[in-house]
C-alpha cells in the first residue's frame, strides 16, 4: 500500500510516536513487578514499529468526515486501533502457528526461541504459547487505556464507547469462524464471505470510521454512508490479501510465499475454485492445503488450480466491483476526508500481486 494516502495530516508518524511514548510510560509498570517482564513490552515494541496503520487511519478520517477539527486526542483515541491489532495479530500467528509477522519471527516463536536459549525446563513450544497469548491479551487492556485516557471528552468517549465494544465482539467473533471453517473443511462461498465480513470489513474499515464518527457526534446518516463505503472496501481488501496469501512477493507481505495455504485458509478464492473444480482438481486442492510441509512444486499446483478454475479471475473481478461500490457511496463525505478515502480505498485494493 502507498504510503502518501495514510501520511496525510502526518497521521502515520504521530501514531508511531504515541504508540512509543505509551509504551515507555508502561514500561517502569512491568519493570516495578519484574525486571523479567522486558521481553514483553520489547517485543510489543517490535511488533507495533511498522505497520499500515490502517485502522487509525479509518478511524481518523471518519472523525474528519464529520467535520471535526485534527488533534492530538483523536490522534491518540484512534492509536489505541493499534494495539487492538497487536492483540489480534499476536494471538492470529498462534491460532495459525505462523513462523513469521511483519518479516520477523511471530511472537510465540520468538518466546520459544527465549526459552530455548535460555535452556529452562518444559516445552519450548508451550511457554511460547503462553507467553504470547499473555502479551495479545496485554495489548488488548492497553488500547482500551489509551482509547479512555486520550484527553477527549467523557461524553465523547461515552458516544462511541457502544461502537469500541462492538467491533471487539465482532472481530472475536470473526476469528472464531475462521477456525471454524478450517475444522470443517471449508464450505460455501457465501459462508466464506461471512468470515471475511466480520474478521476483516467490519473491524479493518467500518468499526474504525463508526468510531471516529461517533467520537465527533456524527448524524446517523453519516455513519450510514461509513457503511455503504467501509463494507465493501473492506471485503475487497481481505479478498485482496487472500490473493496476496497465496501469489503475493513475500518481501511484500512479510511472510513466506504460499503460507495461506500451508496453513488452509479456507478463504473465498479456495471456496470458488472448489466450487468450479473438475474432480482432479479438486483432490489437488484437498490433498495440498493444509499441509503445513507443503512445497513449492505443491504450491505451484495449487496455484495452477486456482487460474485453471477460474478462482482468481472470479476474486479479481469481485474486488473491482466491491471497490466501485465503496467509492460510489462517497459523496456525502466532506472534503478533505471524501479525497482521502477516495485515495485509501484504491491503495487497499490494489496492493501488487
Amino acid at each position: 500500500m502507498t504510503g502518501s494516502v495514510l501520511d496525510a495530516e502526518g497521521l502515520r508518524d504521530r501514531v508511531q510516536k504515541r504508540l512509543d511514548s505509551f509504551l515507555e510510560s508502561q514500561a517502569p509498570l512491568l519493570d516495578d513487578v519484574s525486571d523479567d517482564l522486558g521481553p514483553l513490552i520489547d517485543t510489543l515494541r517490535g511488533l507495533l514499529t511498522g505497520g499500515k496503520r490502517l485502522r487509525p487511519a479509518f478511524c481518523y478520517w471518519g472523525w474528519r468526515g464529520a467535520a471535526a477539527d485534527d488533534g492530538d486526542a483523536i490522534v491518540d483515541a484512534a492509536t489505541a486501533l493499534e494495539l487492538l491489532q497487536a492483540c489480534a495479530l499476536i494471538h492470529d500467528d498462534v491460532m495459525d502457528d505462523s513462523d513469521t509477522r511483519r518479516g520477523q519471527p511471530s511472537v510465540h516463536h520468538r518466546f520459544a526461541g527465549l526459552h530455548r536459549s535460555s535452556q529452562w525446563f518444559g516445552s519450548p513450544e508451550s511457554f511460547g504459547t503462553g507467553a504470547a497469548i499473555l502479551l495479545g491479551d496485554l495489548a488488548l487492556s492497553w488500547s482500551d487505556e489509551l482509547f479512555f485516557r486520550s484527553g477527549l471528552p467523557a461524553d465523547a468517549l461515552l458516544r462511541a464507547k457502544p461502537v469500541y465494544d462492538l467491533m471487539r465482539t465482532e472481530l472475536m467473533a470473526g476469528q472464531y469462524l475462521d477456525l471454524l471453517e478450517q475444522a470443517r473443511g471449508g464450505g460455501s462461498v457465501e459462508r466464506a464471505l461471512r468470515v471475511t465480513r466480520f474478521k476483516a470489513a467490519k473491524y479493518t474499515i467500518e468499526r474504525p470510521l463508526h468510531l471516529g464518527a461517533a467520537l465527533a457526534g456524527a448524524p446517523e446518516t453519516l455513519l450510514r454512508t461509513y457503511s455503504a463505503y467501509g463494507l465493501p472496501l473492506g471485503e475487497a481488501f481481505q479478498l485482496r490479501d487472500d490473493v496476496l496469501g497465496v501469489f503475493g512477493d513475500p518481501t511484500e507481505t512479510g511472510k513466506p510465499a504460499g503460507d495461506d495455504l500451508r496453513e488452509g485458509k479456507r478463504t473465498v478464492l479456495i471456496a470458488v475454485a472448489l466450487q468450479q473444480a473438475t474432480p482432479a482438481q479438486a483432490a489437488v486442492v484437498l490433498r495440498h492445503l493444509g499441509d503445513p510441509h507443503l512445497s513449492q512444486r505443491g504450491i505451484d499446483d495449487l496455484r495452477a488450480v486456482l487460474v485453471d478454475t477460474g478462482a482468481l479471475g472470479h476474486v479479481e473481478a469481485l474486488i473491482s466491483t466491491l471497490t466501485d461500490q465503496a467509492l460510489a457511496s462517497l459523496s456525502p463525505v466532506a472534503d478533505p476526508a471524501r479525497e482521502v478515502l477516495a485515495q485509501l480505498a484504491v491503495a487497499a485494493t490494489a496492493r501488487r500481486v
